[in-house]
């Protein structure tokens, strides 16, 4: 590993690891959501149907399987979605996003989006943030990686 592999890495866990519980504070203070909740509620309105399964959730959400299924019970004791049995398969169930859910979720949409250029976008160049998105979005592409020849 070179050491501009290590940098970046930990430049990545860095920035996570001070961001988020900004994010989430600022969240909880306007809005009272969690940033947890926020992400869920998020991925929930643009999921087809507007509801996914906890495995879906834990996949796309920036929580595991097992911590999307006690944020799901959160959010459903809020009133902000609600659990359907899977018809095809009765041990699991989906989660769907309410009208008070979406409500809430554009409500705190403008907080989190302050947030994010703030604490951010707002540290670098529209062409640094474009570079930043495209080179983290590589890494979650699917398949094998490139070898060191092919970067």
């Amino acid at each position: 590993m070179s050491d501009t592999d290590a940098a970046a890495w930990a430049a990545l866990l860095r920035v996570h690891a001070a961001l988020v519980p900004r994010l989430d504070k600022e969240l909880q203070a306007s809005c009272g959501l969690p940033l947890t909740w926020y992400d869920v509620l998020l991925e929930l309105n643009s999921a087809p149907g507007r509801k996914l399964s906890m495995g879906e959730l834990g996949e796309v959400a920036v929580v595991s399987r097992t911590r999307a299924s006690r944020v799901v019970d959160s959010l459903a004791d809020a009133g902000l979605v609600v659990r359907e049995t899977n018809p095809d398969d009765k041990r699991s169930a989906y989660a769907t996003i309410t009208e008070e859910g979406r409500r809430r979720l554009r409500e705190a949409a403008p907080v989190y989006l302050d947030g994010i250029h703030r604490h951010f976008t707002s540290r670098m160049t529209a062409n640094e943030a474009r570079t930043v998105a495209r080179a983290l979005e590589k890494v979650l592409e699917p398949g094998p990686p490139p070898t060191r020849g092919e970067r």
